[in-house]
């Protein structure tokens, strides 16, 4: 293929380059057709195919065709199941060859740093390990039918408030550690065709435009040789663009652009060596999608089982006292709620399916059961409807079991802007307590994109996190309901007790075009467990219908060094009565650090079934990546020598089992020091400590007598001292200083 790619950029001309540096419309590249270069087409994703019927409209917002809805991202997530994701991407490429599109625009792996931001249902986790494997599955199975991925919006786009405008400030180790690593194992393992950069500014530049973050990061660090291309609408400065390896402008620019890249080589402002590295990554992209197109059709009513399967296994059962569910079927249930009707199935905005089958849990109960609905509020109105209400509570007092169906309005989160609050609607919040108030027995089953308050938790018996559960949503809740399948999803994000508990609180969305992520790496569960702060539901839980015990865990060595790996050895058994999933979670925790660092962190995860009575052992590897944090001293990942904790268990606050390992770092780090370094670090160094014992001790000479300090509280205070602090507190002289920096700095 390099040396086709060759020989048509040799033959292009000028003109010829820079058009190929846009598209043709809204999702068609630009062709050359002179020279056979051809025109390739990519569409929304990233939970369906959104390809538009007919000619393609401006705005890219006219009809699309029927396609598979498969759960939304937060959904996808919480089946914490690798094997899943690659199942659900090699239905959507065999979908999109069979609708000729080159390139799916997804996965989304963008961090949920708020609750609030509007295209969260979209996106995986606020943990980078889940969402980047999550992501690398995804990409692995669309890929694997000859279908491009375009992981996005890289980096840093965490809210849709003043999206194209916003300077997100994020100082270097949170990027590496929280933001950029939710892409970066998917990128450097799964080779996405495509990177889509984001619309935001990050730390000053806009991503489309940043030579660092598109060129010295991606490519020169990660090894990336695909293609980028830019959000729709995100390019500011196409010549900065190029310069700064932004490869296809999209949407087409009806030759705007392409006039300014043809003026800047000509008055010598941009190389002509950086453009044709932009087209042959453009050229290689179109003639990738050509050679990978294959004849193909699928079944929509496979797709459809498939997708009814993976929305069960993405549903999180938060709450079932007294083992409510699953429901008999000789139980006279009262199912409340327009959403058991009209599900509330995806999103709003670009990712927007035409699903080729819609299932609503009403009439798939009704199959199940002895059911009676009421509609109970109105979707579209936040306040009470006293009738509506009035038929409902009259039904949950002749019922056993009352199910309502509650959650967001479509109005409440969305692509292009951010949610206000966490609440649900009064109305439904004052039909629950109505309900509750007549009934004991009462389960909620919820439809929402991101988390929610829930005052209303201590009144009901279950609550079942439905999400947005796709085309089969319905049928999937009603087979969680009625036990058809065991529960096995596990929350991928933190649910805080109101919106205030949430680490970015105080910094989310910003003022005057600037947000500062001061709350750094800790984000989600790593804010909680810092502050010892209790949630309404933590990182990973998740109930299940049988009862697993963790019996046991073993590593393979108790000490390594920073180049080996480590075993862990994990034996989970189901010591309930159905057969389940369990999803086996490992964190890592460094016991004593030199710097800041959260109090553990997910560094691998495994979803194993087992029938009653069946034990497994689940076999962990653990390497230089589990232990260390990003120095940006080195500009590079770094282990400190010292003993590192082993905690596994089914969620961030339920890890019974633990083992330790010490690892050796193979790296020395030489200390600078200076005049302003502190006795502290000073006692670190190898002579440092009986350097800074004779300084003490001189101090304590001079300040004999003087009840300023005692002997202990002098000590305190002269380890946060600097040496040139020295001259005025220790008796040291200029050149007795530079003498000891020089000493220890030999």
């Amino acid at each position: 293929m390099k040396e086709k790619i060759s020989k048509i950029l040799s033959q292009l001309t000028l003109e010829e380059k820079a058009s190929l540096c846009s598209g043709l419309d809204f999702w068609r590249t630009q062709p050359v057709e002179r020279l056979g270069v051809p025109s390739v087409m990519v569409s929304d994703g990233p939970h369906g195919l959104r390809k538009q019927a007919g000619v393609s409209d401006q705005l890219g917002v006219s009809p699309s065709i029927p396609a598979t809805c498969f759960p939304t991202g937060t959904g996808l997530a919480s089946s914490w199941d690798r094997g899943l994701m690659e199942e659900v991407g090699r239905a959507l490429g065999e979908e999109a060859q069979t609708e000729r599109i080159a390139v799916l625009l997804g996965p989304g792996a963008n961090i949920k740093r708020s609750p609030l931001c509007g295209r969260n249902f979209e996106y995986f986790s606020e943990d980078p390990f889940l969402s980047s494997q999550i992501a690398k599955h995804y990409i692995l199975g669309l890929q694997s039918q000859g279908v491009g991925a375009s992981i996005k919006h890289f980096a840093a786009n965490n809210q849709e408030y003043k999206r194209m405008n916003v300077d997100t400030l994020v100082d270097e180790r949170t990027l590496r550690e929280i933001y950029f690593a939710s892409f970066e194992t998917a990128i450097r393992e799964a080779k996405p065709w495509t990177v889509m950069c984001a619309y935001n500014k990050l730390n000053g530049t806009y991503c489309a435009d940043n030579y660092r973050l598109l060129t010295e990061v991606l490519r020169d660090e990660w090894g990336y040789e695909g293609l980028v291309v830019s959000d729709w609408g995100a390019e500011d400065d196409r010549i900065e663009g190029i310069k700064a390896g932004m490869d296809l402008e999209m949407p087409g620019n009806g030759g705007r652009n392409d006039r300014k890249i043809v003026e800047a080589v000509n008055n010598g402002s941009l190389d002509e060596k950086d453009l044709d590295k932009v087209v042959a990554r453009v050229l290689e992209l179109v003639l990738k999608g050509v050679e990978n197109t294959k004849q193909m059709t699928y079944d929509q009513t496979e797709h459809d089982v498939l997708a009814r399967k993976v929305a069960s296994e993405c549903m999180v059962l938060l709450k079932n006292d007294h083992k409510i569910l699953p429901l008999n079927k000789s139980t006279k249930v009262a199912v409340v709620g327009i959403l058991a009707k009209n599900p509330r199935y995806q999103g709003g905005g670009s990712s927007h399916i035409n699903p080729t089958f819609l299932h609503n849990a009403l009439e798939e109960m009704e199959k199940m059961g002895e059911v009676r609905y009421a509609q109970g509020y109105d979707i579209h109105s936040d306040e009470p409807d006293e009738v509506l209400e009035a038929e409902a509570v009259k039904l949950a007092l002749d019922h056993e079991v009352v199910v309502i169906f509650a959650g967001l309005p479509d109005r409440y989160e969305s692509e292009g802007y951010d949610r206000k609050h966490m609440q649900m609607p009064n109305n439904q919040v004052r039909l629950i307590e109505a309900l509750s108030k007549v009934n004991k027995n009462i389960v909620v089953v919820l439809s929402n994109g991101s988390p929610i308050e829930m005052p209303w938790l201590n009144n009901v018996k279950a609550v079942l996190e439905g999400y947005l559960g796709g085309q089969a949503g319905g049928a999937a809740a009603a087979d969680l309901l009625y036990g058809k399948v065991n529960p096995s999803g596990k929350l991928a994000e933190t649910f805080p007790i109101k919106l205030k508990d949430n680490p970015s609180a105080l910094n989310f969305p910003g003022k005057e075009d600037k947000v500062y992520y001061q709350e750094g790496l800790f984000v989600g569960y790593r804010y909680y467990d810092a502050k010892e702060m209790k949630p309404l539901f933590p990182f990973g839980f998740g109930f299940s219908y049988t009862h697993f015990e963790y019996t046991g865990i073993k590593v393979d060595k108790e000490e390594i060094t920073d180049t080996e790996a480590v075993k862990v050895m994990v034996t989970v058994k189901n010591i309930g009565d159905r057969v389940g999933k369990e999803v086996v979670q490992l964190y890592v925790r460094e016991v004593e650090s030199s710097v800041m660092r959260p109090e553990k962190e997910l560094k691998e995860f495994a979803k194993v079934e087992l029938v009653p009575g069946e034990e497994k052992e689940v076999c962990f590897s653990l390497s230089k990546r589990a232990f260390a944090y990003y120095n940006v001293e080195i500009k590079d990942w770094h282990v400190e020598t010292g003993d590192f904790e082993i905690l596994v268990g089914s969620s961030a606050v339920d890890l019974p089992l633990r083992a330790s390992v010490k690892v050796n770092s193979t790296l020395k780090i030489k200390k600078v020091y200076t005049r302003n370094s502190t006795l502290g670090d000073i006692a670190e160094h190898p002579a440092g400590a009986a350097i800074v014992q004779q300084i003490v001790e001189k101090m304590k000479e001079l300040l004999a007598g003087s009840s300023v300090l005692d002997s202990s509280s002098l000590e305190e205070f002269a380890v946060s001292n600097t040496l040139r602090a020295m001259m005025m507190f220790g008796g040291m002289d200029e050149e007795a200083l530079e003498n000891l920096i020089k000493q220890l700095n030999a």
